[in-house]
């Protein structure tokens, strides 16, 4: 490959990895056309994108776009390389369903760089079983918004009871007249 083609893919994935959240690295050897699409097409539905790229290539963008190198281990053999652009957790998702889906085998998840930090493949899984932000936003919100309603219930409840109470006190008032 001549140099110039070389520059302009690193330039390529240097500008991707500064809009990135997140890059997972999974191993693509013997996967097929349709597997690899089908597979694009998730992540990409996930907020992500799936990229092919020579692993020396990957390492010096990385290092252009000021991202912490990945261990020698994940950057053997044909990786493919999945950046985050939204939620990571989405992207995550998707490859840990894919990488243990039991009718393929060419797919195998190594793991990854999350906000500079790196993450092993047992990281990796434990950010894929995190509920989405959306979700967690949710959670946080039913947790603030418990105890008001448990106030209002509260003051709800005593002005039930005091009308209870008069409908009682009139029911007895018209018992008595009508006797």
């Amino acid at each position: 490959m001549p140099a110039k083609i070389k520059y302009g893919l690193v330039d390529g994935l240097k500008e991707k990895l500064g809009r990135t959240k997140a890059v997972f690295v999974g191993e693509y050897r013997g996967m097929t056309v349709a597997q690899s699409t089908a597979l694009r097409h998730k992540v990409r539905e996930a907020g992500g994108e799936l990229k092919v790229a020579k692993n020396t290539l990957f390492k010096i963008a990385m290092k252009e776009a000021g991202l912490e190198a990945l261990p020698d281990n994940m950057m053997k053999g044909p990786n493919i390389f999945a950046l985050c652009y939204d939620d990571p957790v989405n992207v995550a998702k998707v490859l840990k369903e894919y990488a243990n889906d039991k009718t393929q085998k060419a797919f195998i998840l190594k793991g990854g760089l999350l906000e500079r930090q790196q993450l092993d493949l047992a990281q990796l899984m434990a950010l894929a079983d995190l509920p989405s932000k959306d979700v967690m936003r949710g959670q946080v919100v039913r947790t603030i918004a418990a105890p008001l309603s448990g106030l209002v219930n509260v003051l709800a409840g005593t002005m039930r009871n005091f009308v209870t109470c008069l409908a009682q006190i009139r029911d007895k008032k018209e018992e008595g007249t009508a006797a």
